[in-house]
């Protein structure tokens, strides 16, 4: 605990040390050059085996998160789907941040809308998570929810937390796509106690042990 308070501590006094060096420099610093990106050629060898990449990067324990967004148009139901590479970005401006493959259906739904509200699974939520990473089916069918006070977005019954966001900007990631947003309203349900979070590690849900 100490030593994460002497993190924010020194967080904290970054951000204050860069905001009067912006203010008081005299000139505008540049920005490093970006490195060169190419793909892999089809008579290239991959520079890694994406199962080792895979099985390798499996061991980092991540939460697991419900990314929903209203419908738009035309469209007779929400938008949402089951989302691991869910983060924290910025303390200012309060930004957080999701990864989404190219070939998503949903995405291109969330990115219309505009907004969208990330909904933080509880340890029994297991099912919930299936239910939202099939393809082709009602998602919401049976699935309780309201709507997130600044979005409009589904805000999930029962989870751990939750998150209403503004798309702040979007980037390339390879075969994904980086999305930031702009949190706008955040909490944990009031009418609940603090919830335990589900867990993936290894390609199986966990939770948190007492």
């Amino acid at each position: 605990m100490l030593d994460m308070m002497g993190q924010a501590g020194m967080a904290e006094a970054a951000v204050r040390y860069l905001r009067s060096a912006r203010a008081t420099a005299a000139e505008p610093v540049e920005a490093l050059p970006r490195p060169e990106l190419r793909c892999v050629r089809g008579d290239e060898r991959a520079p890694l085996d994406q199962r080792e990449f895979r099985r390798v990067l499996g061991t980092f324990a991540t939460g697991v998160t419900v990314v929903t967004a209203p419908a738009t148009g035309t469209e007779s139901s929400p938008a949402g789907f089951a989302c691991q590479s869910f983060t924290s970005l910025s303390l200012d401006p309060p930004l957080v941040a999701f990864m989404v493959a190219r070939t998503s259906t949903t995405w291109p739904r969330i990115a219309r809308a505009g907004v969208f509200c990330v909904n933080v699974l509880a340890a029994d939520q297991a099912g919930l998570c299936r239910a939202f990473a099939a393809s082709g089916t009602d998602k919401f069918a049976g699935v309780r929810y309201d709507a997130a006070p600044v979005s409009g977005s589904p805000r999930l019954a029962d989870t751990a937390a939750w998150i209403d966001c503004t798309i702040h900007a979007v980037h390339p990631g390879g075969d994904h796509v980086i999305v930031v947003g702009r949190a706008t309203a955040l909490g944990p349900p009031e009418e609940n106690p603090p919830r335990s979070p589900l867990l993936f590690h290894r390609g199986h849900f966990t939770h948190l042990q007492p």
